[in-house]
């Protein structure tokens, strides 16, 4: 099967979407590079994107819903090449049933000192996924688009007290922090988002921020 038109067309105008000022690599090319595997597959339920839940025990990220991904080693051949190998250490993906379609702008995280390249792709042959890395990844789910934009599954977080997030809540997940931003993102530039009550603000759980607190 090949990628609907909403997805390489979302691809062909990553290049025109400003990247937010507080998420603008440092010119001076500073930090580690990184890469994340945006996989949209055509699930049960439409169209649906894989994310992944970090190990709890973890010291960076722990317990955080994410997508597949992490550093780009050595004798990677670039991003799109450890996005998919990263996910098939984390999930078991067989990276021959994917088609990588285009790329985002990097995108820096101050607090780990990452500059990510998420990686667009269509998963036109899936396969069974798991938690092939349990010291990495507890849970692994194919979460479908339209939970993703229902407004009963969205909401901001208030993170330290002031600073407010973007989040979703689904499948018994709290998506929040840089994922929910690149996927808020994405969601709105593929026009699947629908409207929903950006006044409804709760204070990221304290078991969270415990959690947060290790990276």
């Amino acid at each position: 099967m090949v990628a609907p038109a909403w997805l390489t067309e979302l691809a062909s105008k990553a290049g025109d979407h400003p990247v937010p000022a507080g998420l603008r690599p440092p010119p001076d090319g500073t930090g580690r590079r990184a890469a994340v595997l945006m996989l949209f597959g055509d699930g049960l339920e439409g169209p649906d994107i894989l994310l992944i839940q970090r190990s709890s025990k973890g010291r960076v990220h722990a317990g955080q819903p994410a997508f597949p991904g992490g550093g780009v080693d050595p004798q990677d051949d670039g991003p799109i090449a450890a996005a998919l190998r990263e996910a098939e250490e984390e999930t078991g993906l067989e990276p021959g049933g994917v088609e990588v379609v285009g790329m985002l702008p990097e995108l820096y995280l101050g607090h780990s000192d990452n500059r990510v390249t998420p990686v667009l792709a269509w998963w036109h042959t899936p396969c069974a996924v798991h938690a092939a890395s349990p010291d990495e990844v507890e849970t692994v789910e194919r979460i479908p688009i339209a939970e993703l934009v229902d407004p009963a599954n969205r909401l901001r977080l208030r993170v330290r007290g002031t600073a407010l997030s973007v989040a979703f809540r689904v499948r018994g997940l709290l998506v929040w922090g840089f994922t929910a931003m690149v996927l808020d993102g994405v969601l709105g530039a593929a026009g699947f988002e629908v409207p929903w009550d950006r006044s409804r603000i709760e204070d990221l759980p304290a078991e969270i921020v415990e959690l947060a607190a290790r990276g």
